[in-house]
């Protein structure tokens, strides 16, 4: 049989690596998975914390869902309410960035796995401030 079973949690926390530690979490099990062409990602916020930037894709459309907590998501211009159990598509091109609330935010992000497809932009200029 060709599977891979891998717990999520034990997957290495990139945060951090990167200095993002006293937001959360975001681990990318991919390669552990030896996933192909399937992306995913699984985060968490601490509680009324935002990510510590925002992006977009070329190609690669994202479903976000939201395991546990709440928050809001900034899609754009739009700011979209989310609580357990949600989930977003978004469109390649769509910024888009996270905001927990006070319990935190547990989410799964799914895409296509695709290397250099993503642009990352100043959460200070998207959120406003």
């Amino acid at each position: 049989m060709d599977y891979t079973v891998k717990n999520l949690r034990q997957v290495e926390d990139a945060a951090p690596k990167h200095g993002f530690s006293e937001i959360g979490e975001a681990r990318f099990p991919g390669s552990e998975l030896r996933a192909e062409n399937t992306g995913l990602a699984y985060h968490v916020l601490r509680p009324n914390r935002r990510q510590a930037f925002a992006h977009r894709h070329d190609k690669a459309e994202e479903i976000y869902v939201v395991l546990s907590g709440s928050g809001q998501i900034k899609l754009d211009d739009d700011i979209v309410e989310l609580d357990t159990m949600d989930a977003v598509r978004i469109a390649p091109s769509v910024v888009r960035a996270l905001e927990s609330g006070p319990d935190g935010l547990e989410l799964l992000a799914f895409g296509p796995r695709q290397e250099a497809d993503g642009e990352i932009v100043s959460i200070d200029e998207f959120w406003g401030g």
